[in-house]
């Protein structure tokens, strides 16, 4: 472990790290692991790095120690929507690294983050000898088309802006709030990243949150967002 500029305690190898998180290559066996770990780069990257943008060939898979990463892809005529919001554990451009095809996406931190780097052909050999971690790949794989499915069906299927905010909203209750009641999250992310990830338009977005705290459904003090009335964004969901 060594000191760090960015706030937080950064972790040279996995076998000293604490963030490890249930899931993926952070569970498999500590032997094994450690054959992983010398196989990764480590580096601490800034808020707004771009690790790899859409139609690149893939040169291997970013793997979030601590911090988040925003997906996305664009369109011809330069619009842009996010598809997912990476957590810590999941390694990004999993799938490209496996299939050999470009990245479908690119991806940018959203806060400053510690990031291992693990060549393609250095995953690609280390899967091949290790069951353990082929089984890490199939559980990453599987979640991500998992996740796909809930994004669309939330972006497609909900009947207003609102709704999809409200979803989004708790969303985060799930992947951050860890119980607590009132749920209270971090909201990290631009307006226009908001109306990005949920396909509006960034005014939308604003004055959308400015409707909910008017409501109090939510209250916003800095990044911290605390959810008042979570039945209420429930109620938007489904409308």
């Amino acid at each position: 472990m060594r000191g760090s500029h960015y706030g937080f305690d950064l972790f040279d190898d996995c076998l000293t790290c604490t963030w490890r998180t249930e899931g993926y290559f952070c569970n498999i066996e500590p032997s094994v692991r450690l054959k992983f770990d010398a196989t990764t780069f480590t580096n601490v990257y800034p808020d707004g790095a771009v690790l790899f943008s859409e139609g690149q060939p893939p040169r291997g898979i970013f793997l979030i120690c601590h911090g988040r990463a925003k997906l996305s892809i664009s369109s011809a005529e330069g619009r842009t929507l996010i598809t997912k919001i990476a957590e810590a554990g999941e390694a990004l451009g999993l799938s490209s690294s496996i299939s050999g095809n470009p990245y479908k996406t690119a991806a940018e931190t959203i806060e400053p983050s510690q990031i291992k780097f693990v060549r393609r052909d250095d995953l690609l050999r280390f899967i091949g000898e290790h069951h353990e971690a082929s089984a890490s790949v199939i559980r990453q794989l599987a979640h991500e088309c998992e996740a796909g499915t809930d994004h669309i069906r939330a972006i497609e299927l909900s009947h207003s802006a609102a709704g999809k905010l409200a979803n989004l909203i708790l969303s985060w209750c799930t992947t951050q709030g860890k119980g607590c009641d009132p749920c209270r999250c971090q909201m990290l992310m631009t307006h226009e990243d908001l109306s990005q990830l949920i396909g509006t338009s960034r005014e939308t977005v604003t004055r959308l949150l400015k409707e909910f705290r008017d409501r109090k459904l939510i209250t916003l003090k800095g990044s911290t967002l605390n959810v008042q009335n979570r039945a209420a964004l429930e109620a938007l969901v489904v409308l």
